[in-house]
């Protein structure tokens, strides 16, 4: 039973890769290399070497040459389980990006008509924010997964272990940082690596929505004289748990009870009205949750 439990995640895992490639590469080919975007990562690099050659080098295939030595220098730093599915979503997604490379060719023939009859140019900036929704989400569902596309994240693995002073995100956004001014070099354009930050920002919120859940839910400490009246109120009228944490005023130096409670975001103003009420002089800290596994909130499941 546990092999099979195995097995049947282990299908989920590559579904999730299979569908986060599929919308990473039409995030590339239909929102970033038609207009030059490049946020940083590989596929940043590789689309600043497909304008370097007159489009001769698909994004696809110069992502895949680029990844080749990463894993090579990588691969004694990581586990085989890992390394198996990175590598999978690494081929799959350069191949992907090739296949899906009439989206680009489509985008930039339209975008030069435009110009050229109307004196029409787009909004990039609506491209560069879609393009980090979607980049963001399929990215996401990989990293879900377990995998990585190769790229900078595998490169700012090997930094890191060489390296140890930095941490992995902030070597990571120095990798992302260069890239994105090499590109603003090469293209000539500052307005371009805003947009670039502008996706590059958008799609790490949307990995880190999926990665940790979305704030649905908010945490509460209650500091009052009448913790029980506050906690019996919010039992009975919200039907919300509530926890006492033994606390010490360290400046009257009086012991405390501190009241801990998870409450859904339509209930905070009844939380406020009932801790009002009871207490005027209370202390409330108020913070958001990414996510509430347990009774009243989502299942383990």
């Amino acid at each position: 039973m546990k092999e099979v439990k195995m097995s049947i995640k282990g299908w989920k895992d590559y579904l999730l890769i299979t569908t986060g490639s599929i919308i990473t590469a039409i995030s590339i080919n239909a929102f970033m290399v038609p207009y030059k975007i490049a946020p940083g990562g590989v596929s940043g690099i590789a689309t600043v070497i497909y304008y370097l050659t007159d489009a001769k080098l698909p994004v696809g295939t110069a992502m895949l040459i680029l990844n080749i030595p990463l894993f090579l220098i990588g691969i004694r730093l990581i586990g085989k389980k890992f390394i198996i599915k990175t590598l999978y979503g690494t081929i799959l997604l350069s191949l992907l990006v090739d296949m899906t490379q009439p989206l680009t060719d489509y985008f930039v023939t339209n975008y030069l008509a435009r110009v050229e009859e109307y004196q029409y140019s787009p909004d990039i900036l609506l491209y560069s924010i879609f393009g980090g929704l979607l980049m963001g989400a399929g990215l996401g569902l990989v990293f879900k997964s377990g995998a990585t596309t190769g790229g900078t994240d595998l490169a700012a693995r090997i930094v890191n272990h060489f390296v140890p002073t930095f941490t992995m995100g902030q070597t990571l956004l120095f990798i992302d940082t260069g890239i994105i001014v090499f590109a603003a070099f090469v293209f000539r354009s500052f307005q371009l690596a805003l947009y670039a930050i502008v996706t590059l920002y958008i799609s790490s919120k949307i990995i880190d929505a999926i990665l940790e859940g979305v704030s649905f839910a908010k945490a509460l400490l209650i500091i009052s004289d009448s913790p029980q009246t506050i906690a019996t109120s919010i039992l009975k009228d919200l039907d919300r748990g509530v926890t006492a944490l033994k606390g010490k005023g360290m400046f009257t130096g009086e012991d405390k009870e501190v009241l801990f409670c998870v409450v859904q975001r339509r209930q905070i103003p009844m939380v406020k009205k009932i801790v009002r009420e009871v207490d005027k002089k209370a202390f409330i800290v108020l913070t958001d949750i990414r996510e509430v596994l347990g009774e009243g909130f989502q299942t383990y499941d």
